[in-house]
């Protein structure tokens, strides 16, 4: 599937490509991808000139649509770590995609002729990174977890500059930037006016503790089964809240026969005297659970991670257990040294290791307090922009040009 491409050298009335900003299939590569080129719109750049090179697959083409960027997307799929015959063919077939996408990177890179080209992450972004090199064009790279993909380490020699989200990533001519999270993160009111609002737009009991526990999308069923454990050993308890957004993967085992894609407080199978528990299935309002909540307990995905920190909310990070590189270990160390979570490992994520935890700084608010001041004090909200200045001092110059131009990749 491919959306239009602006076509290159059609005239004055139409502006050369600047930035050919590739990756995407997940929202934590897409995200940054986003708030970046917003902030290259922000400082100057016409938003027509600012290219997208994007995944079939995943969310790409939905979240791309409508916002005025071309787009071009690729065939692609993750490499599956299995011996098994069923994965080995599939290994095959998305080794062919890479090679297709690889090469229609190339023609994108060829015919936009950009000024830089953006690689966020993502099997695009591989795709993308190869066409720069190719067309020598300028590759800045950009790395949100705190250590480098597979895609960054191969290609982080290659790259002008690598913008990084967090101090200590070992890539080549790394940039702290910190990682683009939305605006509307930036935004979170945690005030107790804010507090007492975002509780009432989500449903829950403002004079509570509130406890938030979520595993991305999908769900994360370690967290799941700990956190349903864990409501059954508070059920008496009338000083506690818990927003449950239990992922679409595992939503029936708590949706019963409700069909719907809530359950509140007052729902079947929640104490009505005691716990408060609302349970979704997915929720999109975001910045306003980070505004409630009083102690989040989730996975430590990065962009996860600098949203705790910029909204400034304490942690019980569950780092996903085989992430490749243990990325997110190493996110989660980042709030961990700085005082703003707890890491609580995959196996100790049960009913009883994390009512002890919860429990243990539910008991001190003075800790939390601090604990939230710490996750801000290592946020950079201003990541974007830092991020577009990282791409702006990359670029070759206005006419200048890959192909030859003698100002290609370092």
């Amino acid at each position: 599937m491919t959306a239009p491409v602006r076509e290159t050298g059609r005239g004055d009335a139409t502006p050369r490509c600047y930035a050919l900003v590739a990756g995407g299939g997940t929202a934590g590569h897409l995200q940054p991808a986003l708030a970046i080129a917003e902030a290259l719109v922000a400082r100057g750049h016409e938003r027509s000139s600012i290219e997208f090179l994007g995944s079939e697959r995943g969310q790409d083409a939905a979240t791309l649509e409508g916002r005025g960027f071309p787009v071009t997307l690729l065939p692609g799929r993750g490499i599956v770590r299995s011996l098994a015959l069923s994965d080995l063919v599939r290994n095959v077939r998305s080794a062919g995609e890479l090679v297709v996408a690889a090469v229609r990177a190339v023609g994108v890179v060829g015919r936009a002729r950009p000024r830089v080209v953006v690689a966020v992450g993502g099997y695009a972004s591989l795709a993308g990174a190869v066409g720069a090199i190719v067309h020598r064009v300028p590759l800045v790279l950009v790395n949100v977890d705190a250590v480098p993909g597979a895609a960054n380490r191969l290609f982080g020699r290659c790259a002008r500059a690598s913008a990084v989200g967090w101090p200590g990533n070992p890539l080549p001519r790394a940039v702290v930037t910190g990682t683009p999270v939305r605006p509307e993160i930036t935004a979170v009111d945690r005030s107790a006016s804010g507090r007492a609002r975002a509780r009432r737009e989500l449903g829950l009991p403002g004079d509570r503790s509130l406890v938030v526990a979520f595993g991305g999308s999908l769900g994360a069923r370690q967290i799941n089964r700990a956190v349903d454990g864990a409501a059954g050993r508070w059920a008496a308890r009338d000083d506690l809240a818990i927003y449950h957004i239990a992922g679409r993967r595992d939503w029936a085992a708590y949706a019963g026969d409700v069909g719907v894609d809530r359950v509140p407080a007052e729902g079947p199978g929640v104490t009505a005297e005691g716990l408060a528990v609302v349970r979704v299935a997915y929720e999109d309002r975001m910045p306003t659970v980070y505004a409630a909540a009083d102690v989040v307990v989730c996975r430590a995905g990065a962009m996860t991670v600098a949203e705790l920190a910029v909204a400034g909310v304490p942690a019980v990070l569950v780092p996903l257990p085989g992430a490749p590189g243990d990325h997110q270990t190493a996110n989660a160390r980042v709030l961990e040294r700085a005082g703003a979570a707890v890491l609580l490992p995959d196996g100790d994520c049960t009913p009883a290791g994390l009512v002890g935890v919860v429990e243990g700084l539910l008991a001190d608010p003075a800790r939390l307090a601090a604990m939230g001041r710490a996750a801000a004090s290592v946020s950079r909200p201003d990541a974007a922009d830092a991020g577009a200045r990282v791409v702006e001092e990359s670029a070759l110059p206005d006419g200048g040009g890959g192909h030859g131009a003698g100002r290609g990749a370092a």
